[in-house]
Formats: C-alpha cells, sequence, structure tokens
C-alpha cells in the first residue's frame, strides 16, 4: 500500500530512497568496485564479489533505480558505472542536515564530531569512486 503523506517533501522520498539503497553490505561493496573501475558488466562484478549473477543484477537493479549507479547496453551486455554526481549530492544533503541539526550553540561539542564524521564520510564517498574531489 503506498498512501502519500503529506508532511514528507518529494525530495525527502528520494533522499531515503538513496540512503535505503546503500544500506546493505553488498551494494557498498558493489560501488566500491565499480568506483576502481570506467565501467563493469555483471560478469565482471561477479567475478570479484564472489556472488551468483542473479544476486549481483539485483543489487545492481536497486543501485540503478536509486540512481546511484548509471546504466547503459555495450553491444550484448550491460555496463554498470558510478552516478559520481549524484554520490556527491547525497554526501552535501547529509552534511547540510548535520549542520542544520547540530548548528546550535549547545550542540558545539557535537557539532565538531559531526563535522569529522562528515569529512570520513566525504572521504568514503571519495574513496568508493575514486575521486578525492566529493
Amino acid at each position: 500500500m503506498n498512501v502519500s503523506r503529506p508532511d514528507l517533501a518529494p525530495k525527502d522520498e528520494t533522499i531515503a530512497r538513496k540512503l535505503a539503497a546503500l544500506a546493505h553490505p553488498v551494494r557498498l561493496r558493489l560501488l566500491r568496485n565499480l568506483g576502481a573501475a570506467d565501467s563493469c558488466c555483471v560478469k565482471d562484478l561477479v567475478g570479484r564479489i564472489g556472488l551468483a549473477q542473479s544476486t549481483v543484477s539485483q543489487h545492481l537493479k536497486v543501485l540503478v533505480e536509486a540512481d546511484l549507479v548509471n546504466f547503459r547496453t555495450d553491444r550484448q551486455s550491460s555496463r554498470y558505472t558510478v552516478n559520481a554526481d549524484a554520490l556527491r549530492e547525497l554526501a552535501g544533503i547529509i552534511g547540510q542536515t548535520l549542520d542544520h541539526c547540530c548548528g546550535g550553540a549547545g550542540c558545539s561539542r557535537v557539532n565538531e564530531g559531526a563535522r569529522e564524521d562528515h569529512n570520513r564520510q566525504v572521504d568514503a564517498a571519495a574513496a568508493l569512486t575514486g575521486n578525492k574531489d566529493i
């Protein structure tokens, strides 16, 4: 049952879908592997991850639907690449949320920790895509 909730902005639902897509260890491994290459086909990822082709395909489908991975057909195979722009945007939204939540004077110690956490997340996102500018 898909009930529209007037208190949730469509952008929040999109962000939640992206975060949910990241909330699985296999999908994180797939992102890291994709980030280490220009593009990969499912066969390449199956060899690297060691899971069944159908399992890898299902996880890739979730990442593509969340717009975190791009998909294109290349002759008779499918090629996947990390959507680095989407990951950068998501990292920025997380950082803004942390800044907003802990921006008050009473949160100075928490705010410092949040900034350190944010910097670690940005570094982790950069490691996924191999790009230090994330």
